[in-house]
C-alpha cells in the first residue's frame, strides 16, 4: 500500500498547525467531543491510538486512567509536537505508517483513530489487521472524513451558492466511483481515498467486528449561527462519519 506523509510537507504543517491552535476547529469543536462520547472506560486500559498526530487525543486517554497508550505517526513533524507538548508517564510515541501496523507484537484493549484512515488505500486489509491486534472482547473507536465529504475532487464548489456567497446546499461528484482523490487542499495533489458508506459497514463487518455504533458529524444551531463562515456547511452535509466497533 502506498504511504502518503503530507504532514512533514513544511506548508502543510505550518497551516494544519495553526488551525488547530484556533479555538475554532473542525476537530476539537466537532469531531473531538464526538469520538470521546463513543470511547468505553479507559480505565487500566492499552490503547492503541493509529495516526496520533500531535497528540491531543493521546494525551486525553492517558488522563483518563488508560494503563498506556501508544500513539502512531508516520509524520515526524506531529511526533515532534506530541512529544513535547502532550507527553505523560503512560504514553509512548512512535513512528510507523499504518500500513505497517501488522508488525506490531502488542495487543490492545482499544484502539482508535481520528481522521487518518482517509489516507489508507486498503481499508479492508487495515480493518483487519486491527481485529488481529484487538484483545478479546476488544473495541475500535474511529472517526474519518463522510463518503458525502470525500465525493468531491475540487473541480467543482463543494456548494451551490446564491448569490451572495449562502451556501445552498452540497454537491456531489461521482461517489459511486471509488478510490483515490486528488485535490488542492493547501498543497496541491492532496490525497485521499473516497469510499462508498456501504464498503465501510461491510468493511468492518467482514473484519468479524460488530458495529455498536454510528454516528455523523452534528453541532448545535447556537454554534453554526456564531460562526456561519466556519460551520455553515454542517447542515448540508456530515463531515465526519464515526464508529464504534466490537471484537
Amino acid at each position: 500500500m502506498a504511504k502518503q506523509n503530507i504532514y512533514d510537507n513544511d506548508k502543510f504543517y505550518e497551516y494544519f498547525k495553526d488551525q488547530r491552535m484556533n479555538d475554532i476547529n473542525f476537530n476539537d469543536v466537532i469531531e473531538t467531543p464526538i469520538i470521546t462520547g463513543m470511547m468505553p472506560d479507559l480505565k487500566d486500559k492499552r490503547i492503541l491510538d493509529i495516526g496520533c498526530g500531535m497528540g491531543q487525543h493521546a494525551i486525553q486517554y492517558a488522563n483518563s486512567g488508560a494503563l498506556s497508550v501508544l500513539g502512531i505517526d508516520i509524520s515526524e513533524k506531529m511526533l515532534g509536537y506530541a512529544r513535547e507538548n502532550n507527553s505523560a508517564p503512560n504514553i509512548t510515541y512512535r513512528q510507523m505508517a499504518f500500513e505497517d501496523l501488522d508488525r506490531l507484537n502488542e495487543r490492545f484493549d482499544v484502539i482508535t483513530s481520528s481522521l487518518a484512515f482517509d489516507y489508507v488505500e486498503d481499508f479492508s486489509k487495515l480493518m483487519k489487521v486491527i481485529y488481529g491486534l484487538l484483545d478479546k472482547n476488544g473495541v475500535c473507536v474511529f472517526s474519518m472524513s463522510h463518503p458525502i465529504a470525500t465525493a468531491y475532487d475540487g473541480v467543482y464548489d463543494r456548494y451551490t451558492r446564491t448569490a451572495e456567497g449562502e451556501r445552498l446546499y452540497a454537491n456531489l461528484h461521482n461517489y459511486g466511483i471509488e478510490g483515490v482523490r486528488h485535490i488542492h487542499w493547501i498543497v496541491d495533489d492532496y490525497e485521499v481515498y473516497h469510499r462508498k458508506l456501504s464498503t465501510l459497514i461491510n468493511d468492518i463487518a467482514g473484519a468479524g467486528f460488530t458495529i455498536e455504533e454510528c454516528q455523523e458529524s452534528k453541532l448545535a444551531d447556537k454554534m453554526i449561527k456564531e460562526h456561519p463562515d466556519v460551520f455553515g456547511g454542517v447542515i448540508h452535509q456530515p463531515d465526519f462519519i464515526f464508529f464504534r466497533c466490537r471484537k
